[in-house]
């Protein structure tokens, strides 16, 4: 018997808000311990939750850019359940009423195109977090997190294999980044995904049943657990057993998912309409101006490389980096030569863009001076290096530096004339007809010059004495 897996993906994203979602607490990673704590966190008798509507804004943001309906009444839930990083005894969260649904995205898997329904995407709260490598006895509770605001984003399930599971994270991560939704640091935590899986039959249509495996929160790690427990499932049915619909965790030194408990029903959790939240109510007018000011998607920006003839690599390598992609779209606002302005965001920038104080517009200008002979590459790269942290004005250090390029052909003409007449061997193998010795004699003409000979003028002089053209 053969089977297909069928796989749903259910990703928290942490929404860059710079307070929680119904406390004023910093949401600040890495801060100590229990510092950004409210009473509002807490759950503390009396106190009453209030909306963040910047947190609301960018959820709406979400789903515009996965074509998802925003529902214009939205509601916030109660889910009960009951640990040590869960002060409150529940997590507020959207259950029947989401804040956006039937949406979709679109993944390319060795060249074939699929769509990948979204069924919602709704806004919830994240729990603390426990810690257990600080004590051989004892697990240590850290609220920072309690109440940091999330987005959920629930697939359907119209994932085939663990290819297509990276493909879909990838996608999705960069739409949330370049919408300015998260900053999606997965070491963070702040993009992180479930897994739901289950096999059945080819030509089977009910599905099977499945298990969950929870908060992977590496792209090599989704692979490896959906992989394994794919797997797992088959040979468990071929041997006559029954997949058990259970909660799982995915261990990254076995390379292996392993039973965490069983798996909770939405009747578990006790939902019922949280008492202090009103109904959320969005109008077309608020909808529409979040519109008007959303940045440009990840898809606009592809099609707009791909239109300036950038290759599938370049594209690639530019919106790796949501630093980098805007550094280069700076870059060409000052500049037209899209391709010298590429190779150079991708060879140099890139080693620097989380640090870089060089504005675009200056390397804008260091681009120039190599596009109009003034300066050649090595010396372009030697300027670089000193205005990489002080944004300094590339012609005057060309100046200063004394790195302004020969271009003179009369002058370059001498100079390999003096070479010619140093290596006569050389010259006589190249008149025979041992055309490689051309760069030998380019490197000499550029040692004398001391690196300021203008290259493609010393190629196509040597070409003209050599009678190579």
């Amino acid at each position: 018997m053969k089977f297909e897996s069928v796989i749903g993906l259910e990703v928290h994203a942490q929404l860059k808000t710079n307070t929680k979602l119904f406390s004023p607490s910093n949401n600040e990673f890495g801060d100590d311990p229990n510092s950004n704590v409210s009473i509002v966190d807490l759950g503390l008798p009396g106190v009453l939750p209030v909306l963040n509507q910047k947190a609301v804004k960018l959820a709406i943001i979400a789903g515009i850019s996965t074509d998802c309906k925003i529902n214009k009444k939205s509601s916030f839930a109660r889910k009960h359940y009951f640990y040590p990083d869960l002060p409150k005894g529940y997590q507020i969260s959207q259950y029947d009423e989401p804040i956006a649904s039937n949406g979709h995205l679109e993944i390319n898997t060795d060249g074939i195109v699929k769509k990948i329904r979204l069924n919602r995407i709704h806004m919830e709260e994240d729990a603390g977090k426990l810690i257990h490598d600080i004590s051989p006895e004892y697990s240590y509770v850290d609220l920072n997190r309690a109440g940091v605001p999330l987005i959920e984003i629930v697939s359907e399930p119209d994932i085939s294999n663990s290819l297509e599971a990276v493909e879909y994270l990838k996608k999705l991560r960069k739409i949330l980044v370049y919408a300015g939704v998260s900053d999606c640091d997965m070491e963070k935590g702040n993009f992180r995904c479930d897994a739901n899986i289950s096999v059945r039959p080819i030509g089977q249509k009910e599905l099977g049943i499945k298990t969950e495996i929870k908060n992977v929160n590496s792209f090599r790690y989704v692979q490896k657990a959906v992989d394994y427990e794919i797997s797992r499932q088959i040979k468990l049915i071929e041997n006559g057993g029954n997949v058990v619909q259970e909660t799982r965790l995915f261990n990254s030194n076995t390379n292996k998912t392993y039973s965490m408990r069983s798996k909770e029903d939405a009747h578990d959790y006790r939902y019922f309409p949280d008492p202090d939240l009103q109904p959320l109510i969005l109008d077309d007018e608020y909808i529409n101006q979040i519109i008007y000011e959303m940045p440009e998607s990840i898809d606009s920006k592809t099609d707009n490389y791909k239109k300036m003839n950038l290759s599938e690599n370049e594209i690639e390598i530019l919106l790796s980096n949501i630093k980098l992609s805007n550094y280069f779209d700076s870059t060409l606002k000052y500049i037209d030569d899209t391709k010298i302005a590429c190779n150079w965001v991708m060879k140099e920038i890139i080693k620097h863009i989380d640090s870089i104080k060089l504005e675009p517009n200056n390397f804008a200008e260091l681009l120039k001076l190599i596009i109009s002979g003034t300066i050649n590459n090595n010396s372009a790269k030697e300027i670089l290096d000193k205005i990489l942290q002080t944004n300094e004005d590339p012609k005057i250090l060309v100046e200063k530096m004394g790195l302004k390029q020969d271009s003179s052909e009369e002058s370059l003409s001498e100079i390999i004339d003096e070479v010619i007449k140093n290596n006569p061997t050389e010259f006589q193998r190249i008149i025979d007809g041992e055309v490689k010795l051309l760069s030998f004699f380019v490197g000499q003409t550029m040692k004398l010059t001391k690196g300021k000979g203008n290259p493609q003028i010393i190629n196509q002089i040597l070409k003209k004495k050599f009678k190579l053209n």
